[in-house]
């Protein structure tokens, strides 16, 4: 998923997935007839406890885009190291003309985040963390750009692992 080799895939059996409609496009296809309209719908689904996904649908009419896309979604979920209802660390990313910048925040501080970086961070379950999406708005890249920088997060365990220390050296350092 976007060129991560290290991403642990996650299987829809079994999980209260819950799905949020990040946007509807209407496309147009200019042909020797006239003007033929599509729609294309980007949806995020998660289970708030670490496992999101997101995917793509496109299709004549609107609810059969947005279910081509939940679909979709269900193949594609990866889980995200979590703590304390938050990210581990700060993380910038960016995809296409979209740039994304995720910190953790303390407890009671909320998901202070935009449209399209809220519906993927509260579908990943965080809680508390502070965002700032810079550059293009579009909602496909503003999604691919947050999902770069959750896939770009590495949990307290994983680094002690890589350094060989313990978890407790991790932080004092």
């Amino acid at each position: 998923m976007l060129g991560f080799k290290n991403v642990e895939r996650v299987k829809p059996t079994g999980l209260d997935l819950k799905d949020r409609l990040v946007g509807v496009q209407r496309v147009t296809k200019v042909t020797k007839g006239g003007r033929a309209f599509g729609f294309s719908a980007i949806v995020v689904v998660g289970d708030g406890n670490g496992v999101v996904g997101y995917g793509l649908g496109k299709s004549k009419d609107v609810a059969s885009a947005i279910a081509k896309a939940i679909e979709d979604a269900k193949k594609n979920l990866v889980r995200i190291p979590l703590f304390n209802n938050t990210i581990p660390h700060e993380q910038e990313a960016r995809f296409g003309g979209a740039q994304v910048f995720i910190r953790p925040a303390s407890k009671g501080t909320g998901v202070i985040a935009g449209g399209t970086v809220r519906a993927v961070l509260e579908s990943v379950g965080v809680h508390d963390v502070l965002s700032k999406s810079k550059g293009s708005s579009n909602p496909h890249n503003a999604v691919k750009a947050t999902f770069r920088a959750l896939l770009s997060l590495r949990s307290v365990e994983t680094i002690a692992r890589q350094r060989g220390i313990s978890v407790t050296k991790v932080f004092n350092g």
